[in-house]
């Protein structure tokens, strides 16, 4: 085989109706599956024919009490998996970058600090009070980050990038000054930022969810123009497609999604990363099709590493966004793989 042929890019998964109509329903039974496993899993595992009778109305009061228990932690872990995976999806569509995630506009540093700032000067404590906290640092690194990055007019995915690990790198250093100087915050901080979703209520979910859902739309409405933008810059304009306001929309979108999820849960890594390269395998380059299947996909994905995370440890339990990275590194390596593919 010659060079210039192993350095061929591969070509676009094209799937007919029949395939995604399969794709559809793997990915609905994965997710039903990890819904499941997620209300079954806890300190003690509960038979599944007691959960499915809980589900379905039945059970006594102490089983339901376990059971239902669950429920806030699966939910929050689907709102989070969502979001997450729509954010790395935009985020490399806008980019042109296939190991863009959603840290890269320094969404996580941001909600750090805040939390960091909030505890430390304003005395917040709670998780209801760090979930505001978290996402309005979150939402001000991202636009703080996009306002560097197309300074001087125009935008480019090397100076978004370039703004995000400057930003990230100062706020970094902000939060160990800080956490390490105060033994109260640092106690704080050490928890939320890891990233998990034990201890955290429907409450929480509220809190977050209209940013999530406006994220969400946004995504949806802006898919065809991504497809547009794909082409390049120049194409996309001929097309009648603004690339500097789909950039620019696309980039607040992942924002709003990004800082809803790192509010309610705390920065989890790898998801955003990883999630996209899977659905592009499953259903090729159109970002319509992109961003519906990671709807599916990035739940599912969540919840067995939650799941897993329950399972290894027990009774005691391995936070979530720790399993996620050991996830992701996979994920990382299958990106470089790609890219030397497409080289």
């Amino acid at each position: 085989m010659t060079a210039s042929t192993s350095a061929r890019p591969r070509p676009a998964v094209r799937r007919g109706p029949a395939g995604l109509s399969l794709a559809v329903l793997v990915c609905l039974a994965l997710l039903a599956l990890a819904l499941f496993a997620s209300v079954m899993s806890g300190s003690k595992q509960t038979p599944a024919a007691d959960v499915w009778r809980v589900i379905t109305g039945g059970g006594d009061a102490y089983l339901r009490t376990v059971v239902e228990s669950r429920y806030p932690r699966t939910v929050l872990g689907v709102l989070t998996g969502v979001c997450l995976a729509v954010a790395g999806t935009l985020m490399q569509g806008v980019t042109r970058n296939p190991l863009a995630e959603p840290g890269i506009l320094g969404i996580n540093a941001g909600a750090s600090a805040s939390v960091v700032a909030a505890t430390a000067f304003l005395g917040v404590s709670g998780q209801r009070d760090t979930v505001w906290w978290a996402l309005a640092g979150a939402l001000v690194a991202g636009v703080a980050v996009y306002a560097i990055g197309t300074a001087g007019g125009g935008s480019s995915p090397v100076r978004l990038v370039l703004a995000g690990a400057v930003l990230s790198a100062v706020l970094a250093a902000f939060i160990q000054a800080v956490a390490l100087s105060r033994p109260r915050v640092f106690d704080t901080y050490r928890y939320w930022v890891v990233g998990a979703l034990a201890g955290r209520g429907f409450d929480a979910v509220w809190s977050v969810l209209p940013f999530a859902v406006a994220g969400l739309l946004l995504a949806l409405v802006l898919a065809p123009g991504l497809n547009a933008l794909a082409m390049g810059d120049d194409k996309a304009a001929s097309l009648g497609v603004s690339p500097l306001r789909i950039k620019g929309a696309g980039l607040l979108a992942a924002t709003l999604l990004s800082a809803a999820a790192t509010a309610a849960v705390g920065p989890i890594a790898f998801v955003g990363l990883a999630v996209p390269h899977l659905v592009r395998t499953l259903v090729g380059a159109d970002f319509r099709l992109q961003i519906a299947f990671s709807v599916l996909v990035g739940p599912s994905l969540l919840l067995f590493a939650d799941v897993v995370g329950r399972i290894l440890l027990r009774p005691e339990e391995l936070m979530v966004g720790v399993v996620t990275a050991f996830v992701g590194a996979p994920a990382l390596l299958l990106a470089v793989r790609r890219m030397r593919g497409a080289s």
